[in-house]
């Protein structure tokens, strides 16, 4: 078995592991074992024996556990370092989009006062038609639509 095949098997058991230890089954199986033990005393075991196997195997346990536990916090930082890098990310893209979205906004204010400017003439002036003169309205009321879409969007 190579070295990643073994690596991979003792981060899977570490997972393994601290996920049981932190259920209900544990607490059954851990207390069940104790019970056991102190039982053992009952039936004649020798109390020093007994307590001796017992802290032994709790202290080893503990051991095993406070690396196991060490691990699975090791992992979930890089995790963390991995989710915090992606939100730098989304958030210079945020940014982005919205230096552009106001970049747009000053167009289309630009835009909508030409046509403002461009609607006065022109309803003053005898010489354009009525026709003329509906399609600039029209063109304006586009260009306060988009304006008031972008602001909604700013806002989200």
């Amino acid at each position: 078995m190579n070295n990643e095949k073994k690596q991979w098997s003792i981060e899977r058991l570490a997972r393994y592991t601290t996920r049981w230890i932190g259920s209900i089954n544990s607490i059954l199986v851990h207390t069940a074992l104790f019970l056991l033990s102190f039982l053992l005393m009952v039936f004649g075991v020798n109390v020093d024996r007994v307590l001796l196997v017992l802290t032994t195997v709790v202290s080893l346990e503990a051991i095993y556990l406070a690396i196991f536990i060490q691990m699975t916090v090791n992992r979930n930082t890089a995790r963390l370092r991995a989710v915090s890098r992606d939100i730098d990310e989304i958030q210079e893209d945020v940014e982005e989009i919205s230096e552009d979205i106001d970049e747009i906004q000053e167009d289309i204010d630009e835009i909508q006062e030409d046509v403002e400017e461009d609607h006065e003439r022109t309803s003053k002036s005898t010489g354009v038609s009525g026709y003329d003169v509906l399609i600039l309205s029209r063109i304006e009321e586009s260009l306060t639509q988009l304006k008031k879409e972008i602001e909604e969007i700013k806002k989200k």
